[in-house]
């Protein structure tokens, strides 16, 4: 622990006296891996462009093979008494605001 203060230490006072000016030229000049070459960018991005219209392809096949398919439709449930119990009439009429009664 003393050692890392000491080195950082010296760094800083090498840094405030101006001795670390041919270290800036290094860091400016540092490349990361990912930004290698032009090429590889061009390449990395047409191959992402291709799997996204894959994917767009796939999941636009999976929705309509899903929503194509026939589904269950369920009986009515019985009219059960203590269902749809009125003390009073709705001001749009005898049915709910949203229920579609023959009568």
């Amino acid at each position: 622990m003393a050692m890392t203060l000491t080195k950082l230490r010296s760094g800083l006072q090498s840094a405030l006296a101006g001795g670390a000016g041919h270290r800036r030229s290094e860091i400016i000049k540092r490349t990361f891996a990912s930004s290698s070459s032009a090429h590889d960018d061009e390449h990395e991005t047409a191959k992402w462009e291709k799997i996204t219209y894959a994917g767009i392809v796939a999941c636009t096949a999976l929705a309509a093979y899903c929503l194509s398919k026939g589904h269950h439709h369920f009986e009515e449930p019985p009219a059960y008494p203590y269902l749809h119990i009125r003390n009073k009439e709705f001001p749009w009429g005898p049915d709910g605001l949203f229920e579609s009664k023959h009568h």
